[in-house]
This record gives C-alpha cells, sequence and structure tokens, in this order.
C-alpha cells in the first residue's frame, strides 16, 4: 500500500474523510467532507506529520529553509511535519507560524518561532484549501516580514473544486503567485482507493455513493 493509500484509509479510521449529506462553507451541497479538526491525539498527529513529511520528500528533498503554518489549523500541521522530517529523514527544518494579532510587547512582531529572513524559501503547510483565502493571506502578511520565496504549498487532500475561475482553487493559485502546490492526495485518489473497497469490513463509497462524488465534481469541478 502506498503511503497515500495509507493516508486515506487513516483519514477514514479518525473521522476525518466522512460521508453522506454536507454544505461547505460557500454554500455547496456536498457529499463528502474533510475535516481536519477532528484530529485530536497524540498518535494521529505523530502519523499525520509522517503523512506530510512523505509528501514533502517526495516533491521537494530539497529547496526549502524553513515550513510556515497560517494560523490556527496549519500550526500543528507545520510542528508535525517538521518532526517527522527530521526523525524519519534527518532533515531538521525550521518552522514557524503567525499570531492572528501583532504582539507589542516583548519581543513583539508576528511570527512566532523560526524567524525568516530575506531570500528564503518557505513551504506553507496548510489541511484543505478550499478558497485559498488562508494561502492568499499568508503571501500578504510576508511582505511585511521578510522578502522571501514561496517554494511550494502542500495540502492534504484537493478538492479539485474551481475557485473563482474555470480552474481549481490550487490551480489560481499556481497561475497567480507562481507557487508549486502538492497535495497528498486529491478526490480522484480517494475514489479509486475506496470505491467499493472495504476499510475496516466497511464500504464508504459504493456505486451511489461514487455516482454522486462524480456528480458534484461535475458540477463543481474545473470547466475545460
Amino acid at each position: 500500500m502506498t503511503y497515500q493509500e495509507e493516508f486515506i484509509h487513516f483519514m477514514v479510521r479518525s473521522g476525518v474523510l466522512t460521508f453522506g449529506d454536507f454544505v461547505t462553507k460557500s454554500g455547496r451541497k456536498t457529499p463528502y467532507f474533510v475535516n481536519t479538526g477532528n484530529y485530536k491525539t497524540g498518535a494521529q498527529a505523530a502519523r499525520l506529520g509522517e503523512y506530510y513529511a512523505a509528501c514533502i520528500q517526495e516533491h521537494m528533498p530539497q529547496g526549502i529553509d524553513a515550513l510556515f503554518g497560517p494560523a490556527y489549523k496549519g500550526i500543528p500541521l507545520a510542528v508535525a511535519a517538521a518532526s517527522a522530517l527530521y526523525r524519519d529523514h534527518g532533515r531538521d527544518l525550521p518552522y514557524c507560524f503567525n499570531r492572528k494579532e501583532a504582539k507589542d510587547h516583548g519581543e513583539g512582531g508576528t511570527m512566532v518561532g523560526y524567524q525568516p529572513k530575506d531570500g528564503d524559501r518557505i513551504a506553507i503547510i496548510e489541511d484543505v484549501v478550499t478558497a485559498g483565502t488562508a494561502v492568499r493571506e499568508t503571501i500578504q502578511l510576508f511582505r511585511g516580514v521578510a522578502d522571501v520565496k514561496f517554494a511550494a504549498l502542500f495540502v492534504s487532500v484537493d478538492r479539485m473544486e474551481r475557485g473563482t475561475r474555470t480552474c481549481t482553487t490550487l490551480d489560481e493559485l499556481r497561475q497567480d503567485y507562481g507557487i508549486q502546490v502538492f497535495p497528498i492526495v486529491t478526490i480522484r485518489d480517494v475514489m479509486r482507493c475506496l470505491h467499493n473497497k472495504p476499510v475496516d469490513g466497511k464500504v464508504y463509497i459504493d456505486d451511489n455513493m461514487l455516482g454522486r462524488m462524480e456528480d458534484y465534481l461535475a458540477q463543481y469541478g474545473p470547466q475545460t
């Protein structure tokens, strides 16, 4: 089993990837939902970091100076990824994250952890990008911190939905900022992995659910 397939099973077992009837923040009715807020144990955090680290090593074994986790959900992701990179791959990358409000006492500033410098190559660690708002805010934030290069964006799942244009949100970010974007898995990976294949004895994507997911992507996926 590949690390991507293991990750899909891990999300299902953690109650993070669920199937049914949901409404996204944008108001879209979706048959599947990814809620990374359901990760809540030390064991889950450790394993999640391993999957991010595997994705980072696969796509960018070099060319990164620091990891950045946007507050709030990105903070534990960046910490877990940095820990796993060191533990499993011997790669010791610093990490940082932002305060929601700038600190006006002590050391001050908006950054916690590593203090980025001009010329640093930063990788953003996110969960699921829907509209790309947090990523755009991150890029804007860094303009007041240092003249860095955003080397890559790593996300857990690419829902493969279009944003404000005809392409997906992740493709918008690629086009607008020239940033490389790497998901651990895409929703198509999820469909291939789970269709009529049980996890712990239960089939989560049967023919009916697959049809609903295909219909959703036909409605909200990229327009070619």
